[in-house]
């Protein structure tokens, strides 16, 4: 497995757990990075976030230098 399809899965991980977050906090008004680094602005909370900020730039230009594919599983 290359380097970029290791950095690809990293990166959807983070914006799964992104989502689920943002989801939680839509419907159930219940912050999971919140609950696991505690209320307020932290540095846990606050890498968290820069690193699922940074998957997002990452998947966005991956998948537009790809021809809009994200490349995770081996085709081998």
């Amino acid at each position: 497995m290359n380097a970029f399809r290791v950095v690809n899965l990293i990166a959807w991980i983070l914006l799964c757990i992104g989502g689920i977050n943002w989801g939680l906090v839509g419907i159930f008004d219940w912050n999971l990075v919140s609950a696991i680094f505690g209320p307020g602005q932290n540095a846990g909370s606050v890498i968290v976030y820069v690193l699922i900020f940074l998957a997002t730039l990452w998947v966005i230009f991956s998948t537009l230098m790809n021809r809009g594919r994200l490349t995770i599983a081996s085709n081998d």
